[in-house]
């Protein structure tokens, strides 16, 4: 007589998966819109009149309300209130409608309207306080336009936020006891490539038809979100079919209590961690809404001649294909353990895909598919780097070596890039070699940062000290993109061509958090010696 075991969508291997690819191609099109406009800031100061401190203001009013009105802690509340359904369908339709407010400032139909001359005649802050001037998402002399982006954003920067931890969640409760790691490491790979998505894909739409339309590109990134919200649904009743299999209540964390407060800031573990974060991800995320205008000031770029195939709009789509064998062959070759075959002979064909479209993008010569690269090589070494951790410590060390490659990289940009303009050949492969460099410094330190902290703050006390880490993180993600801005305006004439600013004052500025960032992981080393934080340690014991 046979036992017949009752199964849930949770055991069933291909259904756990599915929920996974749900939430992670939701992610996805989130990313490809969190940066929509960044290949395109040439386009929007010659079409729309956004000089690089209105550009900047407006990426920075993503993190505003998240910061400055708590709506990261709100989020937090929500998810633990109402559960991992109701908030991922939630955060899909919030970041919509920030993505349809986004659409219409900066499509043809909003110029010329009643509400373009309100815009133009309110929110207009001087903005001379230091500092804190910087970060207001509105300032006067913006162009209507970028003040309306800028709200559709900040109410686009709330979705994501919640989407984010709501999928953090999501993957938890589905893969507990299982391939956890491995799901949210994979989770964020494809995420990551959201960014190269858009690299590629926003001048593409910008310029389709050879008329130019930036709308278009945001259009874009509109279809992705709705494509976004409609993975929560299918998510939503994946979910609640698992929760009437198991018969169990959605599981919920601790939420976020302010009595917690004076236990995490009290620790000096905790603060020199956040100090860390915020510093290496202020020098990356802001960076990555310039990096395709700073390498069109910085490199000389031979576009292809009109007519030709690399001009033609079949290439665009070749490279992303490449760009996927790349992402592919390598992440999967590092979970490939028992066929050495196969394992190097993905990662020989990521090498060569990726040879064939840095070739590709040379031809091309545009400064956005030379870019689009950044996140490659993270994808390709952040499972090898995270299972180093796990298995042989040295995050201390890990987050100082990253530190050091994110100082070289910067400082790379501001003066040995510009040194090669005239020289095509040098100059592109300069930039390829920084930018996967900095990729690499970009898996570096997540690895090793984020699992040091439990070692540092009370067990208890874990989802409140990461939940006042990402707020302080935000401080400087809403920051730096305006400063990056107000840096160029103020080092660059008035009327400067778009493809002309000097952008080395910004990138030293970058720099400077790095040696900062360096500076703090030094530190941290040795209080782990110190006080015995186990920092150094693996993360899994006895092997």
């Amino acid at each position: 007589m046979t036992q017949t075991t009752i199964k849930t969508l949770r055991d069933n291997a291909g259904m756990r998966w599915t929920a996974l690819l749900l939430l992670a191609l939701a992610m996805f099109c989130s990313y490809v819109f969190m940066d929509i406009l960044s290949p395109i800031k040439d386009l929007m100061q010659e079409t729309r009149g956004w000089d690089s401190e209105s550009f900047g203001r407006m990426q920075g009013a993503e993190v505003f309300l998240n910061v400055y009105v708590f709506f990261l802690i709100f989020a937090g509340i929500i998810l633990d209130k109402m559960g991992v359904r109701f908030t991922a369908v939630l955060s899909g339709a919030v970041m919509l409608v920030g993505g349809i407010i986004k659409f219409y400032a900066c499509s043809e139909s909003f110029i010329g309207t009643g509400l373009e001359t309100w815009f133009t005649n309110h929110l207009n802050w001087d903005g001379q306080i230091p500092i804190i001037g910087t970060i207001f998402p509105f300032a006067e002399g913006m162009p209507a336009s970028a003040k309306l982006a800028a709200c559709g954003f900040m109410l686009f920067g709330c979705g994501c936020e919640m989407a984010g931890i709501t999928v953090s969640r999501g993957i938890v409760k589905w893969f507990k006891g299982r391939e956890t790691a491995l799901a949210m490491g994979s989770e964020m790979a494809l995420a990551r490539l959201g960014v190269a998505t858009c690299m590629i894909f926003s001048p593409f739409f910008a310029k389709l038809g050879g008329e130019v339309s930036v709308s278009r590109s945001v259009a874009f990134g509109v279809v992705l979100l709705c494509i976004a919200l409609m993975m929560f649904i299918v998510y939503f009743f994946m979910d609640k079919k698992l929760d009437a299999q198991t018969g169990e209540a959605e599981e919920k964390d601790d939420p976020f209590k302010i009595s917690d407060l004076g236990k995490i800031f009290s620790s000096l573990g905790f603060w020199l961690v956040a100090l860390l974060c915020v510093l290496y991800y202020s020098a990356i995320f802001p960076f990555q809404k310039y990096a395709v205008n700073m390498l069109q000031c910085n490199l000389t770029l031979n576009p292809a001649e009109p007519g030709s195939y690399w001009a033609g709009e079949s290439v665009t789509w070749v490279q992303y294909a490449l760009m996927l064998v790349v992402a592919a062959g390598s992440f999967s070759s590092n979970f490939i353990k028992n066929n050495k075959g196969l394992k190097f002979g993905l990662m020989g064909l990521a090498v060569v895909a990726l040879v064939i479209y840095c070739y590709m993008g040379y031809m091309r010569g545009t400064a956005e598919t030379i870019f689009a690269v950044f996140p490659l090589l993270a994808v390709a070494i952040t499972p090898i780097l995270g299972n180093y951790v796990d298995h042989k410590g040295k995050a201390a060390s890990m987050l100082m070596l990253g530190s050091i490659l994110l100082v070289i990289c910067h400082l790379t940009f501001a003066f040995i890039l510009p040194a090669f303009k005239g020289n095509a050949i040098g100059g592109t492969v300069v930039a390829y070699v920084t930018i996967l460099v900095l990729g690499a410094s970009f898996s570096l330190v997540p690895a090793a940062l984020w699992p040091s902290v439990p070692k540092l703050v009370d067990e208890k006390i874990i989802g409140s000290a990461y939940a006042a880490i990402f707020w302080i993180q935000n401080i400087g993600l809403g920051l730096f993109p305006a400063l990056i801005g107000i840096v160029l305006n103020k080092t660059n004439a008035e009327g400067t061509a778009a493809h002309e600013l000097n952008y080395t004052w910004a990138l030293v500025m970058l720099a400077a958090l790095g040696i900062a960032a360096l500076l703090i992981s030094v530190y941290l080393k040795a209080v782990d010696k110190k006080k015995g934080y186990g920092l150094e340690e693996p993360n899994i014991k006895g092997e």
